[in-house]
């Protein structure tokens, strides 16, 4: 299929209301470079191409987009206001587990099933490499999306080998929620900028009255996909890396050794309460809306939810954000984030890829940052003086996102994550001292690099 006839048969741009003619699309040039080794078969700009086994982006008709569980209600929103537009074109939400690790399974199965029930996937950011790589998800024509328009590091999470397998219709970087209310009354002017500050300031908040009872801080760390970001955030915000650029283990280290005692200390010592070793993101949530918490590690997801005015609220309007803290000063957060790609085993690809531009676009950002606000994907959303007005947490968002690292992007991504919460919840836990878990875990992680 040809870039002009893919092109005549697209109908909604974005900026529009209403279907219309189509703006010509916005090469990346060297931002995503061409196909590389496993996708020699597209185009070398990532468009379409009549060389055998590239993707031919027809069919009209309904679609589904499958995703994680929406806590925050905008998914539905947002696709209704796609099907009023198109209404021989509907899409249909299938809700996946709120587990990460369950959604990447589910998705799984029906790639391998080569069933077309899923059309548009929001993959986590990490999973793009693992999933092209399988070619689970079609190779996608750059010229499509607005990717120089997009911040850079958000950008890079679609791409595997140089071509475009994924569109970041959101990213996400952590957070350190905390009261603000209890500080001032500490006397503490300024958030933490070290875990040792955090310490420091916790000591001095739960002296006063209201806070008796609270417990310091609290992240995700069950054993799912939030203790993996959790971990490496530790082992950044220390120093350490858990993969070099390359993909190769770096976890045996003394950086990442500072990075684990930090989580391991914090439970013994009380700074992490003892339950937290269950909590997911909506735990964390619940218990620092309820006032048990002074500081949390969260994403901006969070941010409209404590605001409301309810009475299960604790914290409107005592709260405040900063940058995570670490060892030696301002620590790094993971890059999270949710990118949709286009399974290869569905039908309808010619309206996929219409939904897709629609669903990533800087308008309907624009418009669902009051119901989810994870993080956009264009700088300009960040520069907006009313937005900012609104949304006082986006500067800090930003400088997140801009300093976040990348968790490792591998082939096979889902050992690469069990492995790592295996060996970080034995340490949490006690069930190994935090030198023999990091030892076993770039032992791990070695031998699932030579497998690959």
């Amino acid at each position: 299929m040809t870039t002009a006839r893919f092109r005549k048969a697209t109908r909604w741009r974005p900026g529009a209301d209403r279907p219309g003619p189509r703006r010509p699309g916005v090469a990346t040039g060297a931002v995503l470079a061409g196909l590389a080794a496993l996708t020699a078969c597209g185009a070398p700009d990532g468009g379409t191409s009549t060389v055998a086994g590239t993707p031919a982006f027809e069919g009209r008709g309904p679609i589904t987009y499958a995703a994680g569980k929406d806590a925050t209600g905008s998914v539905q929103l947002v696709l209704d206001r796609w099907n009023k537009l198109h209404p021989k074109e509907k899409v249909t939400f299938i809700q996946l587990p709120t587990d990460p690790d369950a959604q990447r399974q589910q998705m799984i199965q029906n790639a391998q099933t080569k069933s077309d029930a899923y059309t548009v996937l929001s993959l986590d950011v990490v999973w793009t490499s693992e999933f092209a790589a399988h070619r689970w998800v079609d190779p996608l024509p750059q010229d499509r999306f607005p990717l120089r328009k997009m911040l850079k590091p958000i950008v890079e999470t679609g791409k595997y080998r140089g071509g475009l397998y994924s569109v970041p219709a959101s990213s996400d970087g952590g957070m350190l929620y905390y009261r603000t209310d209890l500080l001032k009354r500490a006397g503490i002017k300024r958030p933490p900028a070290t875990w040792a500050e955090m310490r420091a300031d916790c000591a001095k908040v739960r002296k006063l009255p209201e806070a008796e009872g609270m417990h310091c801080y609290a992240g995700q760390f069950q054993k799912y996909e939030g203790l993996t970001v959790n971990f490496a955030e530790a082992v950044n915000s220390a120093g350490g890396v858990v993969t070099d650029p390359s993909g190769r283990p770096q976890v045996d280290t003394p950086q990442a050794r500072r990075g684990l005692d930090f989580l391991v200390g914090s439970f013994k010592d009380g700074t992490i309460p003892k339950d937290a070793i269950t909590y997911q993101e909506e735990d964390g949530r619940r218990v620092f809306q309820a006032g048990k918490v002074i500081f949390l590690r969260q994403w901006p997801y969070m941010y409209p939810l404590v605001t409301k005015q309810d009475g299960a609220n604790k914290v409107a309007g005592r709260f405040g954000v900063a940058p995570l803290p670490g060892l030696n000063g301002p620590g790094a957060s993971s890059l999270g984030g949710h990118n949709v790609a286009l399974s290869a085993s569905a039908g309808n690809k010619a309206t996929a890829l219409d939904f897709m531009e629609f669903f990533t676009s800087e308008k309907l950002q624009r418009f669902t940052l009051a119901t989810a606000p994870a993080a956009p994907t264009f700088d300009a959303l960040y520069k907006d003086p009313e937005l900012v007005r609104k949304y006082p947490y986006l500067p800090t968002l930003k400088q997140s996102i801009l300093h976040a690292v990348p968790r490792p992007r591998v082939f096979r991504y889902g050992d690469v994550t069990a492995a790592i919460q295996r060996e970080a919840y034995a340490a949490m836990t006690g069930s190994k001292n935090s030198a023999q878990a990091l030892k076993d875990l770039q032992k791990a992680l070695q031998q699932q690099r030579a497998a690959q």
